[in-house]
């Protein structure tokens, strides 16, 4: 039986299906591929955005002539709120915190060529080419609201023994850590993948909630899914966030958005760069690979000779011979999109996207100049954080930090209980 809710604002499957002229079988195929955004009600029902379903309706039926939505978000006035951004690689956390209006004192970047490419960029802040370890942030103490770290995901040897502060030293967690209990700002931001979700059967997780408890802050943490924050790609991020205690500050989220925004629309006047190439014999495969296709559009004699032994071995293998779509978001930006498991092939030209494309995908500015040969550029729009999900991010905290809940733009979220002794299901 449907809620009131669902009948005035949300439609079931089957009634998108009948309100579209399509299949149940091809909402849930765009459900799965992030086109159309669900939520499940009380009953557990899969629902849709009536709003959403007649925007889709539109676009499906050739009547979308709404502008294309894509654009570098920012704001226009700046906050009074200072930042320390850790392992900033080629600065799209930072850029994207910059534009939502926060200012940045520091940042910190090991990689010569990363570092690089801040100091062409960013300005307004020390850039330090420096390995995290060898830095003291003792001089900031009490002058920052916000320190945020992209910190690699190290596999932690000793995580789950309880050890609390102690069961991170030697990983680059703990520098993080050791940067906030230094500082002491009033908010503290870790960003990683998904994986870390489950990482040591959640023990990882549960053990960087533990040291920040430690050290004074209660933490929380959120998925964030890129595509439904004005993103034009499907790549997901997990949020820590966490609060000094002795502030009464809400944990605010930036709330996903009912759209997304396809290749086509992020590649309107997108400027010629360089950019890998593919050798002879691997563009004829890919010139038999559809928009939106991948290895299994081949022909099946193809398909042997081009996966070799993977074509027997199991799992998804969807990220081979793989062609972007122009009427959806993008796969997740790579740092080779050449390389055979990750393929990234233009919709319609056969060779993988350029860098500039690449950082569309990621919300670079046109005029953002990453530095160092072209592996380097791939490798360092790769591995950045999206630009405009940085925006969202900082946007979140700049309300945190001023005291104000616009529940239409941000989620509240209460800091995780811990237990000692019990890991988290997730």
């Amino acid at each position: 039986m449907q809620t009131s809710q669902t009948k005035n604002s949300y439609l079931t499957v089957h009634e998108v299906a009948e309100f579209l002229s399509i299949s149940s079988d091809t909402v849930r195929r765009w459900d799965k591929k992030g086109l159309i955004k669900s939520k499940r009600n009380s009953q557990n029902y899969r629902v849709f955005n009536r709003e959403e379903v007649s925007r889709l309706f539109s676009k499906v039926n050739g009547g979308d002539t709404e502008k294309s939505r894509f654009k570098i978000l920012k704001n226009n006035k700046t906050t009074k709120y200072n930042v320390i951004d850790l392992f900033s690689g080629a600065g799209g956390t930072a850029l994207g915190f910059h534009n939502a209006g926060l200012n940045h004192k520091l940042l910190v970047e090991i990689d010569k060529q990363a570092s690089a490419t801040l100091k062409k960029n960013f300005t307004g802040a020390e850039i330090l080419n420096e390995d995290i370890s060898n830095v003291c942030f003792k001089k900031y103490k009490d002058k920052i609201d916000i320190v945020e770290a992209g910190f690699p995901c190290q596999a932690f040897s000793s995580a789950g023994k309880k050890l609390g502060f102690k069961d991170t030293r030697g990983t680059l967690f703990f520098e993080f850590a050791r940067c906030v209990n230094e500082v002491k700002p009033k908010i503290a931001v870790g960003e990683n993948v998904r994986g870390l979700l489950n990482h040591d059967g959640g023990r990882t997780l549960e053990t960087m909630l533990n040291v920040l408890d430690e050290i004074g802050y209660r933490a929380t943490f959120k998925l964030l899914r890129a595509q439904y924050l004005d993103v034009p790609q499907k790549r997901e991020r997990l949020i820590i966030m966490a609060v000094r205690k002795d502030l009464d500050m809400p944990m605010l989220f930036p709330k996903e958005k009912n759209y997304t925004i396809s290749v086509k629309e992020a590649f309107e006047n997108v400027p010629k760069s360089e950019g890998q190439k593919y050798n002879d014999k691997k563009k004829e495969v890919l010139k038999l690979v559809p928009a939106g296709g991948y290895w299994r559009d081949l022909p099946i004699d193809i398909q042997k000779e081009y996966m070799g032994k993977s074509f027997y071995h199991g799992g998804g293998k969807t990220g081979m011979a793989r062609r972007l779509s122009w009427d959806e978001p993008s796969l997740t930006i790579v740092c080779s999109p050449a390389q055979k498991q990750t393929e990234r092939c233009h919709p319609k030209e056969t060779r993988p996207l350029t860098i500039r494309e690449s950082a569309r995908m990621q919300t670079f500015p046109d005029n953002w100049a990453f530095q160092g040969s072209v592996g380097a550029q791939y490798k360092q729009v790769g591995n950045a954080v999206p630009v405009n999900l940085g925006f969202h991010i900082g946007e979140a905290l700049i309300s945190m930090l001023d005291g104000t809940l616009d529940d239409t733009k941000f989620i509240e979220e209460t800091p995780k209980e811990l237990n000692k002794e019990q890991t988290f299901n997730f």
